[in-house]
């Protein structure tokens, strides 16, 4: 590595700034982007020892995430929760306070005699050797407050150098933060697309649309295992609880199917009132044992929560159908309000399936050509059923727990 006292020259600066540049245009990981941007400073003599970065973004179950690097170790990754926007410690760490006091650069010496440590943070840095702290905050929208849109990036570096960072290294790193915070507004964006998709329509559904599939129309035939499934009684349950407190109850029913199907690889496609319609694709003939595996697995899964439920006093009852076939996966609607779903005779069938669950007091069915084609499954036969809309009695099975007599 080059002498930290050695000159940095403007032809490596404009090198990194130009690879922050083309790696903007390239649309990388945010990891990738912001290891390379450390290694390169550090490489180019810029004594950075730790530096973060943070932004906010838009997912369901995060509100920001955090990066952390130090040349010796793999880089850091932190989700932060929605509600760890109250956490007293983030409270009283010096990028609350820059956010809430739109404060853009905070410089502040951790060794010698003007040192000041007037947070928690700053004390835990030093403590850890460090010698100087160069914080920033970058809005993407503008002038408006990070904490008043998921909009925005902040972050800071540090250095162990016994003489804390020259004016060079300083205005080096406000250089090359500038370039980053354009590099890191690329790709946040593209990523709070995927969460918004993502959450809104499924990984599959949305890594479609973003490739251009938005049109009415648009869409493909696939082999598929669909799952349906349905709370029971929610009608009385909706009118006998207060909307807050069936919302909940309706989450954890969600929690329970859709969570199941989601943790066992399958696909969400559509919640259907307190319905959940899924899918376990089969591309070819040597993804249906999986997909198979897949889909009981997210069975007894979504049974063994159920019953947790139960036991905790929640009123959570539902069936469960399962089928397999040709859907068209695709754009559904008007042209200018398209939804992305499965449609076709698989489709509609495995909601009759479903409700046949009342009916036989089973609460899961399986199609008699789902069943042809599960190895190693336990099933019992509950002979041919007609079925409304469907022109033959559809065989179905159930998942033989020992528990019900096999039908004549």
């Amino acid at each position: 590595m080059r002498s930290a006292s050695a000159a940095i020259g403007s032809v490596i600066v404009d090198d990194i700034c130009e690879w922050l540049v083309d790696q903007a245009l390239d649309e990388p990981d945010i990891e990738a982007l912001f290891t390379g941007c450390c290694q390169r400073l550090h490489a180019a003599g810029v004594p950075v020892s730790r530096a973060m970065v943070g932004y906010s973004t838009l997912h369901p179950l995060y509100r920001s995430r955090t990066f952390i690097f130090t040349p010796d170790r793999p880089l850091f990754v932190e989700p932060h929760s929605h509600a760890g926007r109250n956490n007293p410690e983030w409270r009283r760490s010096p990028l609350y306070y820059m956010i809430t006091n739109g404060v853009l650069i905070l410089r502040r010496r951790l060794a010698g005699e003007s040192a000041m440590l007037d947070f928690p943070l700053l004390e835990e840095l030093a403590g850890a050797g460090l010698t100087d702290y160069f914080a920033y905050l970058v809005s993407f929208d503008g002038g408006r407050r990070i904490d008043e849109d998921p909009s925005g990036m902040i972050g800071s570096w540090c250095t162990d150098r016994p003489a804390g960072f020259t004016d060079e290294h300083l205005a080096v790193l406000t250089r090359v933060q500038r370039q980053l915070a354009v590099a890191m507004k690329v790709r946040v964006k593209g990523e709070i697309a995927d969460n918004v998709l993502s959450a809104y329509l499924g990984n599959q559904a949305g890594r479609k649309v973003l490739a251009g599939s938005i049109r009415r129309g648009d869409g493909e035939r696939i082999h598929a295992i669909v799952w349906y499934c349905d709370l029971r009684d929610s009608t009385r349950l909706a009118a006998g609880m207060g909307h807050e407190a069936f919302l909940s109850l309706l989450n954890d029913y969600f929690e329970c199917t859709a969570g199941a199907v989601l943790d066992h690889g399958g696909e969400v496609l559509r919640f259907v009132g307190d319905a959940v319609l899924a899918i376990f694709p089969v591309p070819d003939e040597s993804h249906l044992e999986s997909a198979g595996r897949n889909a009981l697995g997210a069975v007894r899964e979504a049974m063994i929560r159920g019953q947790k439920l139960r036991e905790a006093g929640r009123q959570v009852e539902f069936g469960i159908g399962l089928h397999i076939g040709d859907v068209l996966f695709g754009n559904i609607g008007v042209p200018s309000r398209v939804e992305f779903s499965v449609i076709g005779p698989c489709a509609n069938e495995v909601a009759r399936i479903e409700g046949l669950t009342k009916t036989l007091q089973r609460p899961v069915l399986l199609s008699g050509e789902l069943a042809a084609v599960l190895e190693g499954a336990t099933l019992a036969d509950l002979g041919a059923h007609s079925i409304a809309g469907v022109a033959a009695p559809m065989r179905v099975f159930a998942i033989d727990d020992g528990e019900h007599p096999r039908p004549d």
